[in-house]
């Protein structure tokens, strides 16, 4: 292992190494070939890798779009110093859901079941966007053909695909159910619990099993001390986001806001 790599290696967690690997051999043929390299999407934890990864590179730069500029899950482009990228070289698509709305409502974890179940890899999708009953999400290019071929159903309902120009995206802003809880301490499991209403011993082993996410990295130990504004995914929960850690109550437990998004 060469030095380059074993000072990123520990600044991230054992998982992330192939991710860091992956990186690494990227930019080392963007850096030799003068060639570009497009990425699938990557969540916010992953972009961050890329961006560690790539700042090592000193003729290489790494661009991320992902369909519009506040999109959460975007793809990455690395290329060379002296090039300048474009929206349409990111290669996404666009699509919008058309179903009954008088006899059921579409939500989100529908909509990425139904895309999931179709066989493609969960990073070929990006943001799934819902306003006014209305659903769109963003896709990678190369699979805008059997998406409009395949996809047919969420879940039981019958639904028809459109594809819609970029500039067609719905304005969508993030709703949260917000509710206060008090909590024993700012522990994880002690907030998903509260938060939850679940067993703090079911969250323990939820989070042993790889269920829990902090920021986007996978965590291991419910005792991590969260902070306001860390965002918590919660598999078979949802996401869940820390949006202030108010003062503590007579009996000395913190009053904290906590967020589930809709």
């Amino acid at each position: 292992m060469r030095g380059k790599e074993r000072d990123l290696y520990q600044h991230f967690r054992p998982e992330e190494q192939p991710l860091i690997d992956a990186v690494l051999d990227w930019c080392k043929r963007v850096g030799s070939r003068h060639d570009r390299k497009l990425t699938d999407f990557l969540d916010p934890r992953q972009q961050q890798v890329v961006v560690a990864v790539a700042g090592t590179f000193p003729d290489v730069r790494v661009a991320f779009f992902g369909g519009m500029d506040s999109a959460e899950r975007k793809r990455a482009l690395i290329h060379p110093s002296e090039w300048e990228p474009a929206r349409e070289d990111f290669q996404i698509s666009l699509f919008e859901i058309h179903y009954s709305k008088k006899f059921a409502k579409i939500r989100h974890a529908d909509v990425l079941g139904s895309l999931t179940g179709l066989g493609v890899k969960r990073e070929k999708y990006g943001d799934i966007l819902m306003a006014e009953g209305r659903v769109q999400f963003f896709a990678a290019a190369e699979i805008a053909d059997f998406l409009r071929f395949h996809f047919n159903h969420v879940g039981k309902m019958p639904v028809t695909l459109a594809q819609k120009s970029p500039d067609e995206v719905l304005p969508v802003r993030e709703e949260w159910d917000v509710k206060t809880v008090t909590v024993s301490s700012l522990r994880l499991d002690a907030v998903l619990a509260a938060a939850t209403a679940h067993p703090r011993k079911k969250i323990q082993a939820d989070i042993l099993h790889g269920a829990v996410k902090v920021n986007w990295t996978p965590v291991d130990e419910g005792s991590l001390l969260l902070e306001e504004g860390d965002v918590i995914s919660y598999r078979g929960f949802g996401r869940l986001k820390l949006l202030e850690i108010g003062g503590r109550t007579k009996k000395g437990k913190w009053r904290i806001l906590a967020g589930r998004i809709k």
